[in-house]
């Protein structure tokens, strides 16, 4: 009798080697980039979209991005002044937390933080960010969308119903207040109606030399937890709609991705 493919027997052994054997080369991959790079900054990211990190690797792709695995980066850098790569290591260490990675490049520092200073993506805001404004739905037909997403725009909430086969909003509809921490309803609804509220965007903490000093800098940036003290009222009847209102939508690309 043959063997059913689910009885197959994963080794966990091997599955721990090659874990080992892929931290081990991050650790190198690190390490060699400390010796042929001049500098090294620390970043954090506000609003993590993949895709957009990959766009800032392509713009920077005569420098080397690390961002996730914060642990083996650690251990790479050296965590102690006894353990440390190189002299003033373990201080860039040190402040490697979250949603934080690595730049090396020969760049000045001048020409990092005006490029990162400079640059900023909006974005749909994602459930659990703080709306930096009201938004409001007014009244009226929504003729971008189709009768069949009548019943999916109720399940959110709106006050919609069907008028000649058109949907339509029956009456004003506030989508969140300013300060409001977002539901998934909400930054659905707000991504639907295509009001980017977020940005996505990098800023520089520190940065290292070879001179073996760490240096935290200041940015100029605000955090998005600022708001804005203002209303933003949505035409229906000049909303395009964003697609669907599927589960995937506020899925894409959430997680930090691996050290690359």
């Amino acid at each position: 009798m043959p063997k059913s493919k689910r009885d197959k027997r994963v080794s966990l052994t091997q599955t721990r080697r090659k874990g080992l054997e892929l931290k081990q080369k991050l650790i190198e991959d690190i390490r060699s980039c400390v010796d042929q790079y001049a500098h090294i900054f620390i970043f954090s990211v506000q609003n993590m979209r993949n895709n957009k990190l990959k766009d800032i690797r392509q713009e920077w792709r005569h420098s080397r991005f690390f961002f996730g695995k914060n642990k083996v980066t650690s251990v790479a850098l050296g965590q102690t002044t006894e353990s440390e790569y190189s002299d003033g290591l373990h201080e860039l260490s040190k402040q490697l937390s979250g949603q934080m990675g690595l730049l090396f490049t020969n760049k000045s520092t001048d020409e990092v933080v005006k490029w990162f200073t400079t640059f900023k993506e909006p974005d749909y805001a994602r459930s659990g960010n703080v709306a930096p404004q009201t938004v409001i739905l007014e009244e009226g037909p929504l003729e971008g969308f189709s009768h069949s997403m009548e019943p999916q725009l109720r399940q959110l909430g709106l006050p919609t119903t069907l008028k000649r086969g058109v949907v339509t909003l029956i009456k004003e509809h506030p989508v969140c207040k300013i300060g409001d921490t977002l539901t998934p309803e909400q930054a659905r609804i707000l991504k639907l109606f295509g009001h980017k509220m977020a940005d996505f965007h990098v800023t520089v903490e520190g940065v290292w030399s070879k001179k073996g000093a760490f240096k935290k800098l200041k940015s100029d940036i605000k955090p998005d937890t600022q708001t804005k003290s203002f209303t933003v009222k949505l035409k229906p009847s000049k909303v395009t709609p964003n697609d669907d209102i599927s589960d995937d939508d506020m899925d894409d690309d959430d997680e930090g991705s691996d050290a690359t």
